[in-house]
């Protein structure tokens, strides 16, 4: 019972993930089509139907979401069939645990895998590619190899730059946001404690008034 129990709540924070999974990306990217994938039916969760500015097709992008306590390569096998399935461009793993491999969001056996607080960063990215890719090949009346001009583009140096800046920024933040918030703690303590010392001495200047004057000073329910 207690196995089932567990399992249970796993499945509902799967759900959880998700469906702010898909908010995310619906909020994000409100001219593209954000199809659902039903639940107990195989596949990625959603699709994400990239859109340029003229509303004009350029891409699919899937996401498949977990919420584990480890990761499995697994997971990737069965999403690039998921992609062949779909004919997406792309596919993304969204994970609370990285592969023992991967330190922050990246690309593993042709799928790309992030946490969910780089999602929307990623997924910028990704959706900006697929634009650029469909504007190559509309101005060269539709030549090459679409997968060859993507696969270019993914493993050239300008997308390793972009990627490379992005988690660069990520990190640069993530440490102001630590040594800033250990620096308002730190303010916070020494607030609390001159707070503290000031109360105390404001108690025992009013006990000394009141022992002096008696009931001729009233009663300060706050210092009692």
């Amino acid at each position: 019972m207690q196995r089932k129990a567990e399992q249970g709540s796993m499945q509902l924070q799967g759900e959880v993930l998700e469906l702010a999974l898909e908010e995310l990306l619906k909020n994000t990217f409100p001219f593209d089509e954000i199809e659902e994938v039903g639940k107990g039916v195989k596949g990625a969760d959603c699709i994400q139907h990239v859109r340029n500015a003229l509303a004009q097709p350029c891409g699919k992008i899937i996401y498949e979401s977990k919420r584990t306590k480890a990761f499995t390569n697994e997971w990737i096998d069965k999403l690039k069939s998921d992609m062949r399935a779909t004919q997406a461009d792309i596919a993304v793993i969204v994970t609370e645990v990285l592969p023992k491999d991967m330190d922050h969001f990246g690309m593993k056996d042709g799928v790309w895998i992030c946490r969910f607080v780089d999602l929307k960063a990623l997924a910028f990215l990704l959706r900006d590619s697929l634009i650029k890719i469909h504007s190559a090949l509309a101005t060269q009346d539709n030549k090459g190899d679409k997968m060859q001009l993507l696969y270019n583009y993914l493993t050239g140096n300008e997308f390793k730059q972009q990627i490379e800046a992005i988690v660069e920024g990520f990190v640069f933040l993530r440490e102001s946001l630590i040594k800033e918030k250990l620096q308002m703690e730190k303010i916070w303590k020494e607030r609390e404690k001159q707070l503290d010392k000031v109360l105390l001495n404001t108690t025992h200047f009013y006990g000394s008034v009141k022992g002096i004057a008696g009931n001729a000073v009233g009663d300060i329910k706050l210092l009692e």
